[in-house]
């Protein structure tokens, strides 16, 4: 009988070009060498997106499985003895979606001993309850499958990473800095218009033309209260701040000159923004609207996925009172969560994650923040509970920010806090 259940999810292994760099694959054949020697009895499942089988966009079918072997003959040959000692298990994601559609996978993956089951979830028995394990692409309107297991059933996300994902992996190479592939860590996708106008501006943009709109734009925040000065002098209402300001400017000579110009000259631009922000308003919300009916955008307050998934694994708990834990992956955003008597587990992934950061000055840029979280789920029983260990595996985080970036911002490190064992006992 299996003792302990290991789950990762979300590694998206391959794609077009630049998407080829696997970052973490000396991590990866670690974890699989540490679960080849060890002695109890395991059994790992990789919940869904094990492989990025949407970013092959020059391959078909089967020629995507070769270029895999081609590429990472260690990491399928590790697979091949930790599957000697014990059993590993795929489920389908959405990106490599393609596993449920082929019995050619199962025969090939079986090669190097790795089963895979074809279905949406899965499920397993730790003593006397029940783990539900799926990857969530289903549960998601935006990759979910309208007939799962028909090739030619795609999701809109499937359209998204073939003509964006795919294309960026092309691409990357040809910046200043390899960049562009970095897409696939992005989530949610809304975020990608703020990204991309972040990385042109700190790393495509020429330095000249960069360095010197950077004072106007660290300086456009103070600009806006001296608008408000120069309008109250010119009003007649309080002249004293601006006489203040204009001594004090006077004082630094040259550099006092220089900042007063880069003052001015914000004043400018705020008068003309303030005269065209009336018909640009309402530009923007019949736009805004046009776009909501036609489904492209919401303005209602969406759910976040969090929330959406913890209703799903409710009535799963519900309708199959035996579960005690539900399994999922997807959204990248690694989760331990109890409710009631019974845990939800979000399996997070191994790429590379971005964290979205405002600058301490001006109107630049957000910055992204790039950091690792490499980790697993081990579930196993003890004294007739369920318990839930996340571990994570160190990684350095990549050195991907320039001076400017660092220099504007302070890390974010979000509090993503997760206990490191949560036992459940659903009797």
């Amino acid at each position: 009988m299996t003792t302990a259940y290991y789950f990762i999810s979300d590694l998206h292994i391959g794609g077009d070009e630049q998407l080829q760099d696997v970052e973490f694959e000396d991590e990866l054949l670690g974890f699989l060498r540490e679960l080849e020697t060890s002695d109890e009895d395991a059994e790992l499942i990789v919940n869904g997106d094990a492989f990025g089988l949407w970013e092959f966009t020059e391959l078909d079918g089967m020629e995507k499985f070769d270029a895999l072997l081609e590429r990472y003959p260690e990491l399928f040959e590790q697979l091949r003895a930790t599957g000697e000692r014990i059993p590993i298990t795929f489920i389908p994601g959405n990106h490599d979606y393609e596993l449920a559609c082929y019995p050619e996978y199962v025969e090939r993956l079986a090669e190097y001993n790795v089963g895979l089951e074809q279905n949406v979830a899965i499920t397993r028995d730790v003593g006397d309850h029940v783990v539900w394990i799926e990857h969530g692409q289903q549960r998601d309107p935006n990759n979910r499958s309208p007939d799962f297991g028909n090739p030619y059933a795609n999701p809109p996300g499937y359209f998204v990473n073939r003509h964006v994902t795919s294309k960026a992996g092309k691409l990357s190479g040809r910046g200043r800095f390899n960049w562009l592939k970095d897409i696939q860590s992005l989530t949610p996708m809304e975020e990608i218009p703020d990204w991309m106008v972040s990385k042109y501006f700190y790393r495509e943009m020429s330095p000249f033309l960069r360095y010197a709109v950077l004072p106007f734009l660290l300086l456009f925040n103070l600009s806006l209260l001296y608008a408000a000065l120069v309008f109250l002098d010119g009003a007649g209402l309080w002249s004293a701040p601006l006489d203040v300001v204009t001594t004090l400017l006077r004082q630094f000579g040259v550099v006092g000159e220089l900042l007063d110009v880069v003052l001015v000259v914000n004043l400018v631009v705020i008068a003309i923004l303030a005269l065209v922000s009336v018909p640009l308003f309402f530009l923007v919300r019949d736009v805004r609207k046009t776009l909501d009916r036609f489904g492209l955008i919401r303005l209602d307050e969406p759910r976040t996925a969090g929330d959406s998934y913890m209703e799903d694994a409710r009535e799963v708990f519900e309708t199959h009172p035996e579960v005690a834990v539900f399994v999922y992956g997807h959204t990248h955003r690694a989760s331990v969560t109890e409710v009631d008597d019974r845990a939800v587990v979000n399996t997070g992934t191994w790429l590379k994650r971005l964290h979205r950061q405002s600058v301490v000055l001006g109107v630049l840029p957000w910055v992204f923040y790039p950091s690792f979280r490499l980790n697993y789920v081990r579930i196993s029983e003890e004294d007739g509970a369920v318990v839930v260990e996340y571990r994570v595996i160190e990684k350095e985080d990549p050195e991907d920010l320039t001076t400017l970036e660092t220099l504007l911002t302070h890390d974010p490190r979000p509090d993503e806090s997760i206990p490191e064992r949560t036992v459940v006992d659903p009797t």
